[in-house]
């Protein structure tokens, strides 16, 4: 692959130190966003607040978390979906209006920001940065409804899309998912305080329990009585539960829409093993989102598992592009091969999914130069067709291989001996209740149509691309 990742949301309510709660729990959500990270906090009279661009690990120290005093906090990882990366796009946002001030911090994409932005904006609204997320602040401090329960849920009704939020007022940490219910967010309990994140493995690095998923529409209040649920608007049916939270997006410890990512991802494998079987020596994955879904499909499949790549975990999000004779370094700089593993061996590659291709396709030329006899790819997804507006920042469509390109043309591309995908009807037998999963995607239906012209659609019409296999070969895979 790899996609670009959503974003990470977390909610103290009631821990002393709750910045460093906070912190520990975005630190454990790294994966879901590496642009920006911050943190705002409540002490009961006063707002603090700190956000950077970079790794949480950079944004934070033991002074700024000093400096963000308070029992209540929220946070959030960003990796931008909408909106340009700039200070200002930087989450939580933090405003002040009639009911004093108030922060958001916002998983997802709302699909009718952009009309709601440009009526706001004729009636006199100023808005200070250009992320969807901004919309709905601004919904709530027009609202004329009696409290802030009731303003937040007028708010929220006016909104279409995918968003799972924490709200952070002096005294109040409280949360919400959209009715479909695109993005995950659950409710923790630490001793006598409360959590929200949007996944459990936040949960567990501070010994925290995960107690239930904040339910679609659903409006959770954390306050000095406890936990207080309300309801926005009914469930809209079927639910639309991201399915690439268990292809790539969530860490195989956690508990997503109430399963266990890492049973999902090997049930993955063995219907790709079922489905794809090959005669081989060795699977090998794609570390690290790969591993068990390869798991997977060597157990089904009978062929041992081997580590025939080694990931680099210090690799940042840039570095300094080669010159062309060394195009493929961005790859090298992120795996090498083991030869001792691989040389004369038929293998059997397991990724999660296929976007652009380009990176596949460097990566099997390095596979073949360590001595690879054969290499078989199987993909634990459908092809990549469609683009997705709900929070996961997929290119355009001209950008994906599998929207104008059959498998066999891509795995001529790939340079492989046999490429096989995960088909959509085995996809879905690997999660309970698959009827409530979003597969637009891999189907192009839509659950909700987006409003005017997201920017997806713009650059798709302006650049052509999708005419041959050399599009931007610089990013992405």
């Amino acid at each position: 692959m790899k996609l670009k990742e959503e974003c990470a949301i977390f909610g103290v309510y009631g821990a002393a130190d709750a910045a460093q709660v906070a912190y520990l729990g975005l630190y454990s959500l790294q994966h879901r966003g590496q642009e920006s990270s911050g943190i705002i906090t409540s002490d009961g009279d006063r707002i603090h607040e700190h956000r950077a661009i970079g790794l949480v690990a950079k944004v934070y120290d033991r002074e700024i978390l000093e400096n963000l005093p308070g029992r209540l906090a929220i946070g959030h990882n960003r990796y931008s979906t909408t909106g340009f990366s700039s200070i200002a796009n930087i989450q939580p946002l933090l405003v002040d209006c009639k009911i004093g001030k108030i922060a958001v911090a916002h998983n997802g994409n709302l699909v009718n920001a952009i009309e709601l932005r440009r009526g706001m904006e004729m009636d006199g609204s100023i808005f200070r940065s250009t992320t969807d997320s901004e919309v709905i602040l601004h919904l709530i401090a027009r609202s004329r409804q009696s409290t802030r329960e009731e303003m937040i849920m007028e708010a929220l009704r006016k909104v279409k899309g995918a968003f799972s939020l924490v709200f952070l007022t002096t005294d109040t940490v409280m949360a919400a998912r959209d009715t479909r219910g695109f993005r995950p967010l659950c409710l923790g309990r630490l001793d006598d305080a409360y959590l929200f994140a949007s996944e459990s493995c936040a949960f567990d690095i501070i010994g925290a329990q995960y107690m239930r998923d904040v339910a679609p529409g659903e409006l959770c209040v954390l306050g000095p009585g406890g936990p207080k649920f309300m309801r926005f608007a009914e469930p809209e049916e079927p639910l639309q539960r991201c399915i690439f939270e268990f292809i790539y997006f969530s860490r195989p410890d956690s508990k997503v829409f109430g399963e266990n990512v890492d049973k999902v991802r090997r049930k993955l494998g063995r219907r790709l093993a079922e489905e794809s079987p090959v005669d081989a020596d060795i699977v090998i994955a794609v570390p690290d989102s790969s591993n068990t879904i390869a798991l997977g499909f060597a157990e089904a499949s009978k062929i041992p598992f081997e580590l025939g790549l080694i990931r680099n975990h210090y690799v940042g999000r840039t570095f300094i592009q080669p010159r062309q004779s060394m195009r493929d370094w961005d790859v090298r700089i992120k795996f090498n091969p083991v030869r001792g593993v691989l040389k004369g061996k038929k293998i059997v590659v397991v990724d999660d999914s296929i976007v652009r291709g380009s990176t596949m396709r460097k990566l099997v030329s390095i596979l073949r130069q360590a001595g690879a006899d054969k290499i078989h790819l199987r993909i634990g997804s459908p092809p990549i067709t469609h683009s997705c507006y709900y929070g996961i920042d997929t290119p355009t469509r001209g950008e994906l291989i599998a929207s104008n390109h059959s498998v066999e043309a891509i795995g001529e591309y790939l340079g492989v001996d046999s490429l096989h995908y995960l088909s959509r009807e085995g996809l879905l037998t690997c999660v309970e209740e698959p009827h409530n999963y979003c597969v637009a995607c891999f189907s192009g239906q839509y659950p909700v149509i987006p409003d005017g012209c997201l920017h997806k659609d713009v650059f798709e019409d302006r650049t052509g691309c999708g005419e041959g296999f050399g599009v931007r070969e610089d990013v992405g895979r």
